[in-house]
């Protein structure tokens, strides 16, 4: 391996403790799931959580859901 190349991640669901702008990963994996939808999260794409709730989100719509201010998208 040279100095470009990146271990191989393990395939699955990670585990993640989210905190301030910023999220610490606990057990490794390439995902995490929405908390509203369901739907895996990639880690590369993670830009949503609550700290207080320890939960991922998809999407901004998918916060206000999880808020009460908008329907189920």
């Amino acid at each position: 391996m040279n100095r470009f190349e990146r271990p191989p991640r393990p395939a699955g669901e990670a585990e993640v403790q989210f905190l301030d702008g910023e999220y610490r990963i606990v057990r490794p994996g390439t995902f995490v799931r929405c908390a509203v939808t369901g739907r895996p999260i990639p880690l590369d794409e993670l830009r949503y959580w609550s700290v207080d709730r320890q939960e991922a989100y998809s999407s901004p719509e998918a916060v206000l859901v999880r808020l009460g201010v908008r329907n189920r998208p």
